[in-house]
């Protein structure tokens, strides 16, 4: 299928208006430009209830912000089910306010609470720090989240592009060290692979919102060497067991570099005998799902469906 039209007509704009792509801009620049962008084009409007701000103490005696978003019409009874939230941006880019509009709206359609964390950032902080800040993040909602009225028998982990393997790649490090495992994943687009080879890299390396060049840039700040790629918790289909994994929905755009990668993804889990639900929505670009103000049917139907997916694994009787 083609490319949506109104995406089409937006990525003419982008290229008409001559901005270096991000790949070739000054990092402080690159994080500007992200986190203006999705003030632009996402949609704010769901309603919650109350933002907490929150500290999340890390293992090297630092703490990371992180934002916990409270519905508006909570599931009676006990504690409210949380989803653990990674955000996007090739562990470069991005944060709690380029994130803003999809937290909302997960945390009114689901309902339930959205715990958005704001892991540290390469290339100040290499790999594996996100990997190490996301599991101290859910250690600590799993001591913590008593106290702020969240049920921790309900967690969900969820995220887009590299926030979806940092998802992904914490069920597998909670599985492998037997704490309690989360209730479901919710990954949109997520970063999968050890290497970036496929036939979707090469077919949308360019033009199509994330350019590969831009993708190798991010690895770059992020990755400390060549070592790092074949860590499962950089790139999860390098992990030689899936079983036990959380019930999976798995997200993805048609004309997206990471295509491929997210389609073995999903193939893997469901051989591994992991629920897995897998959606590719037709016509859509890598991040399309923060794009609510560009493509706003294609984007507010992808969040209906990850809450709806959510809502069934979070009353799930296990």
């Amino acid at each position: 299928m083609c490319m949506h039209p109104d995406l089409e007509a937006f990525l003419d704009l982008v290229a008409a208006a001559g901005r270096d792509p991000m790949h070739r801009q000054p990092l402080a620049i690159a994080r500007a430009e992200y986190d203006r962008a999705a003030r632009d084009l996402d949609d704010t409007t769901d309603a919650v209830a109350e933002i907490r701000h929150c500290a999340v103490p890390c293992r090297d005696s630092a703490t990371v912000a992180a934002r916990l978003y409270l519905p508006q019409q909570p599931q009676r009874g006990a504690g409210l089910p949380v989803l653990l939230y990674f955000h996007g941006g090739g562990y470069t880019v991005g944060g709690l306010d380029s994130h803003d509009g999809l937290c909302r709206a997960l945390c009114a359609r689901t309902p339930c609470a959205v715990l958005s964390v704001a892991y540290r950032l390469a290339p100040e902080h290499k790999f594996p720090t996100a990997c190490n800040d996301a599991e101290d993040a859910y250690l600590w909602l799993l001591e913590h989240g008593r106290a702020l009225g969240l049920d921790t028998r309900r967690i969900a982990t969820g995220g887009d592009s590299a926030g979806g393997t940092l998802a992904t790649a914490l069920a597998l490090m909670a599985r492998d060290a037997t704490w309690p495992k989360p209730r479901a994943q919710v990954l949109l687009y997520p970063c999968t692979s050890a290497s970036q080879d496929t036939a979707s890299h090469r077919r949308y390396a360019s033009g199509y919102l994330l350019e590969g060049d831009t993708l190798q840039w991010m690895y770059a700040h992020y990755l400390r060497n060549d070592d790092d790629r074949e860590d499962r918790r950089f790139a999860p289909l390098e992990a030689p067991d899936l079983r036990g994994l959380p019930a999976a929905f798995v997200g993805l755009a048609e004309h997206d570099v990471l295509l491929d990668e997210g389609l073995g993804y999903a193939e893997r889990l469901k051989a591994a005998g992991v629920p897995t639900t897998v959606v590719v929505y037709e016509g859509m670009v890598h991040d399309f799902a923060r794009l609510a103000n560009v493509v706003p049917e294609a984007a507010q139907r992808v969040r209906s469906e990850m809450a709806a997916f959510l809502a069934r694994a979070f009353t799930r009787c296990d």
